[in-house]
């Protein structure tokens, strides 16, 4: 579009001012792709498109909403108040159970239950790395770093990947090691007591760590959350393990050691699977489909190119192409993506910004791609 052409309508809007949730209404997806999908063009269709606009400002008139830049940050601060939480929450839990489990170590000298307690204070020690992330996740974009720092928890989810990596070569260590040199283990009532207090510390940290990490959209609190479930595996193993020496069966502890560590294995696939989809950018196609329904569903807009997602940290961007009428000005253009960005932060979650590019409709609409075509 150059200057001297006002008609055609190409607007590349990125509004980053909204921090809103997503309305009530769902609206599904249909996953189609390319630019053909249009509207009518009768007075009739020109008229209930108005209509619809007019009433998707009045409702924001009687439910109203800031747009101010500072609403977006609280959102965005709130989420990482809440990982936070969740770290500190879970180290004090974690804390009071490996302490637990210590003293009975002292009395009982069960190496398993050793085994599990070093697990449970590992496990404690990754909300160090993760907190960190998340605040250093506050701080604003720079001109080196544009996209600001949200990916740093996508590198704390690297270190909790590989702390999970280390309790399963630790667990199968001190099986293979318990098989070949069998040991004594007294006061197995308490073993037991300690084991089942360590599986429900473990667990209950797990349930909030997920729960948490889903809603603010944190993989690597959800990682570090399977991390927490691995360790009250290891807990039941101890459990099992005190049980079998009990009836007399010495190799009991670590064969079911082993097991366990078979277990901590399948989580790790599910931990490192999470992290390695957020480094590469993948998104739920779900998330996509949304995308673009509510794209369809924008008065005015005549089709839909490229649509691209990504998460930075627990936050969702979107970079989106529609297509709007040849005829359209340029502050027609800007306002039905300015519309169309407005409807995306408020359909989908943990949608902070969402860059929009509008270009003319019809038949020329190629020629408008050839400046940049053989660049991509």
């Amino acid at each position: 579009m150059t200057a001297a052409d006002p008609h055609h309508g190409h607007d590349h809007h990125d509004h980053h001012g909204h921090g809103h949730h997503a309305h009530d209404d769902d609206r599904g997806g249909h996953g189609h792709e390319g630019h053909g999908h249009e509207h009518g063009h009768g007075p009739v269709a020109v008229r209930g498109a108005r209509v619809a606009g007019w009433w998707h400002h009045a409702r924001h008139v009687v439910t109203p909403h800031s747009h101010d830049t500072a609403d977006k940050v609280d959102s965005a601060m709130e989420a990482s108040r809440d990982g936070v939480r969740a770290l500190w929450i879970s180290l004090v839990v974690l804390g009071v159970t490996a302490g637990l489990q210590a003293a009975v170590v002292v009395v009982s000298q069960s190496v398993a239950l050793l085994g599990d307690t070093l697990h449970n204070v590992a496990d404690a020690l990754t909300a160090v790395p993760l907190g960190i992330a998340f605040v250093l996740g506050r701080r604003l974009a720079t001109r080196r770093y544009t996209y600001g720092f949200g990916r740093a928890e996508d590198l704390a989810g690297l270190f909790v990947v590989g702390c999970i990596a280390a309790s399963s070569v630790l667990a199968a260590y001190e099986a293979v090691q318990r098989l070949r040199h069998p040991a004594d283990v007294r006061h197995l009532g308490f073993v037991a007591a300690a084991a089942v207090i360590g599986f429900l510390g473990n667990e209950i940290v797990a349930r909030y760590r997920i729960g948490v990490g889903r809603r603010i959209g944190s993989a690597a609190l959800v990682a570090d959350g399977l991390h927490a479930r691995t360790d009250g595996f290891t807990s039941l193993a101890v459990l099992a393990g005190a049980g079998g020496v009990a009836i007399g069966w010495r190799w009991a502890d670590p064969v079911v050691g082993l097991l366990i560590t078979a277990a901590i294995l399948v989580v790790l696939k599910d931990a490192a699977r999470e992290v390695y989809r957020r480094l590469m950018d993948a998104v739920d196609p779900a998330l996509v489909d949304q995308v673009e329904a509510t794209l369809r569903a924008t008065p005015q807009v005549r089709g839909i190119g490229e649509v691209r997602l990504r998460w930075i940290g627990h936050q969702l961007r979107a970079e989106c192409q529609i297509a709007v009428a040849d005829t359209a000005t340029i502050v027609q253009a800007h306002a039905i993506a300015h519309d169309a960005e407005h409807r995306l932060i408020h359909t989908v979650p943990r949608l902070t910004a969402a860059a929009v590019h509008a270009e003319p409709d019809g038949p020329d609409r190629a020629r408008h791609h050839e400046p940049v075509a053989a660049h991509r």
